[in-house]
This record gives structure tokens, C-alpha cells and sequence, in this order.
């Protein structure tokens, strides 16, 4: 299903699909997130998640996307902390897939997507990203789409009550 993966927009209409997802895999992306307050795992936290996600889109320090298969929303990419000055034209990449979807290729054929939306949409000329360093898919993910390791940013993101290292990554885009 090669043709199936899309990416768009978010809309506040995402906010009981992506809730959905997020409840059920709570637990699985335990390890690789921030603790999370309970209402983010119900459709009105989504919803006034999109809202905040949707002004920086507006503000132009953002670009968060759902990733769709066969239509469903199946997960999510952002573009966050957007700088646009003519000397500094990067973004950061995220992105997570529902669990029900993974092991599709949804996510790097969804972070690809992404990339032509920095490139060709945002005009960005550098995309960068971090994993936790024990985050293996997720860093697979990265390596398809043309990212390199950079650093590790010590004790950088508290994660399950301990402060974890991450690993940095990089992408010129138009390379």
C-alpha cells in the first residue's frame, strides 16, 4: 500500500481520531514522551490542542499535519518552532502513528511528505529532529528520509521521571 499514506492539515474535526489513538496507546508511547495530563486523552484536550496547534500555524511557528491511510487518520506530523528569517529557514520534526497503523511505512513515507512541505510550501532550508537514543524505529525512520545524527543533547527531556539523552538529527532539505 505504497499509495496510501497522506498528509494534511489538521483539522479541529481530527480531535475524537486522534484521542482515540492517544488513549489506547498511552501506554506505548509512555517511553518515548512527556507524561501527558488525562485530558489530553479525550476529544475536548485534542480539541484545544488543535486550536493552540492551529495560531502558530497562523503565527507561522508551525505546520502540524494528521497523516491519513486509506483516508483514517492514523496519526500525526508537525513541523514545530518554525524560523523563517532569511538567514535561519528551519523547522523541527515530529511525528507519531497510531498503533493500529504501524509497521506500514506510514511514518517515513509521511515524514517524506513532510519534507516537501518544509521545502516547497514553507520554503525551509534545514529540517532537525530528536529521538530518544533508545528509540531504534523511530531513528530508522529519520536515516530513510535522508536525516544524519548530529549530537546527543544530555539529560534533554524528562521522560517516564528521569531526564533522558537524545539524539539530534539533521536534513539540508533539497539534498
Amino acid at each position: 500500500m505504497p499509495g496510501s499514506t497522506r498528509i494534511r492539515l489538521i483539522e479541529p474535526a481530527d480531535a475524537a481520531a486522534i484521542a482515540a489513538h492517544r488513549a489506547r496507546d498511552a501506554e506505548a508511547f509512555r517511553p518515548w514522551e512527556p507524561a501527558r495530563p488525562a485530558d489530553f486523552f479525550t476529544s475536548q484536550g485534542q480539541a484545544e490542542r488543535i486550536d493552540g496547534l492551529l495560531a502558530g500555524y497562523r503565527a507561522g511557528t508551525a505546520w502540524p499535519g494528521v497523516v491519513l491511510a486509506d483516508g483514517q487518520v492514523v496519526g500525526q506530523v508537525t513541523v514545530g518552532g518554525i524560523l523563517a528569517q532569511p538567514h535561519l529557514r528551519r523547522g523541527s520534526v515530529g511525528y507519531w502513528i497510531g498503533s493500529v497503523a504501524q509497521n506500514h511505512g506510514h511514518a517515513g513515507r509521511a515524514v517524506g511528505l513532510l519534507l516537501r512541505v518544509m521545502a516547497d510550501e514553507l520554503g525551509l532550508h534545514r529540517a532537525e529532529a530528536s529521538t530518544n537514543l533508545e528509540n531504534l524505529p523511530s531513528q530508522r525512520v529519520l536515516r530513510r528520509n535522508g536525516f544524519h545524527p548530529y549530537g546527543v543533547a544530555h539529560a534533554a527531556i524528562l521522560l517516564d521521571g528521569r531526564w533522558r539523552d537524545g539524539l539530534l538529527w539533521e536534513r539540508i532539505l533539497g539534498d
